[in-house]
């Protein structure tokens, strides 16, 4: 993991397209802005877990459970 220092107003660049910048801290808060292209899918973590768990379930669902069901 790549650990970096920024400071109100810096930003940080990922794979020449894709800018994070850290727009204010309050707290034990920070607000970022991402700027990224439109075909790049941005997350909170709890979010992509959650799409990734309910994904997982319908592809279960989804699978015949045997030969006879195809």
């Amino acid at each position: 993991m790549l650990v970096l220092t920024r400071r109100c107003n810096e930003t940080i660049v990922i794979a020449n397209d894709i800018e994070v910048k850290v727009l204010k801290i309050q707290g034990n808060q920070v607000h970022l802005g991402i700027d990224a292209p439109r075909s790049v899918t941005v997350y909170r973590e709890e979010v992509y877990r959650r799409v990734v768990s309910e994904n997982k379930v319908a592809v279960r669902e989804s699978t015949p459970k045997n030969l006879s069901d195809l």
